[in-house]
């Protein structure tokens, strides 16, 4: 091993060995003496400075207000640390450099499921299984689409009520998303937050977000599918919650939406949540035991 500008060379350590996300914001993630620092406000009388365990996490998070330098990336990639420039509290993906992760299961199993028809169309049942509470009988993906667009719009609905909110209808216009009235405008917001958090949750685990299984068209279509299982739980209750809320407050829908987002991604650690959900939807735990590979949910 040679001593080099960045300090030893050493055996990369599994990412399964590895802690998860490590969430950084306002500070400027550097090398010093050849180890990974994050330094926070530096151009304050007080500055502070915090080593960081690249190698022992398998994914930076950086936040807002948030710089890093050309050392600092060539670090991360010869170690394998993913790093992904995020919102407040993971309410926006922005990017995630691909710093080449060192497993590729999760990879090659929805490669796999997603290349033969019959394995695709019983994972999507098992993601419609999922998000309606029950196992549908039909195998016909435009039959379980329309299915849950009913179920949706009654949805919306009771949450609506349930929520004190006047509520018209779904309505969304691509070319104008500011046209629609407040809740549809917090419904928009918070879908954005949710598949922002479901992007960082397919990055981590190194997942294929062209390949959906009931997206299809979307180049983050498993993004989507993943964001679409906590439509009930978390997007719609952050949006709701927003727009009751924008009834009596001077600050715009967005910013509300963003704040509720970020409550409730810690609370109820919807990141790590969303991680689990895809390993169970892909059957992580069937690979390489040979069981169970067409079996319906």
């Amino acid at each position: 091993m040679l001593k080099g500008r960045l300090g030893l060379e050493k055996a990369r350590i599994p990412h399964a060995d590895r802690h998860g996300l490590l969430w950084l914001s306002r500070g400027e993630l550097c090398v010093v003496d050849g180890c990974l620092h994050f330094l926070r406000g530096k151009d304050s009388l007080t500055p502070g400075i915090d080593q960081i365990p690249h190698q022992a996490v398998s994914m930076i998070l950086l936040g807002p207000g948030s710089s890093v330098t050309h050392d600092a990336l060539r670090l991360l990639a010869r170690h394998g640390t993913l790093l992904a420039a995020v919102g407040e509290d993971g309410v926006r993906s922005y990017t995630a450099p691909p710093l080449l992760p060192d497993r590729s299961d999760i990879a090659r199993r929805q490669a796999e499921l997603w290349g033969s028809p019959r394995r695709r169309i019983s994972v999507a049942r098992h993601m419609y299984a999922l998000r309606l509470g029950e196992v549908l009988p039909h195998r016909d993906l435009d039959t379980l689409r329309g299915i849950e667009g009913a179920r949706v719009k009654n949805i919306y609905r009771m949450m609506a009520q349930k929520y004190g909110i006047d509520w018209g209808g779904r309505h969304y216009d691509r070319a104008n998303p500011n046209a629609a009235d407040i809740p549809n405008q917090a419904i928009n917001h918070a879908a954005t937050a949710v598949q922002a958090a479901a992007a960082i949750a397919v990055q981590a685990v190194a997942a294929l977000p062209p390949l959906g299984f009931i997206h299809e068209d979307s180049g983050q279509s498993f993004v989507l599918d993943i964001a679409d299982l906590y439509r009930d739980t978390v997007t719609l209750h952050i949006a709701f919650t927003a727009a009751k809320r924008a009834e009596r407050s001077d600050e715009t829908v967005d910013r509300l939406v963003r704040r509720e987002a970020a409550t409730v991604f810690r609370k109820q650690q919807v990141i790590a949540s969303m991680i689990g959900s895809i390993q169970r939807v892909l059957r992580m735990d069937e690979v390489g035991n040979g069981a169970g590979d067409d079996r319906d949910p």
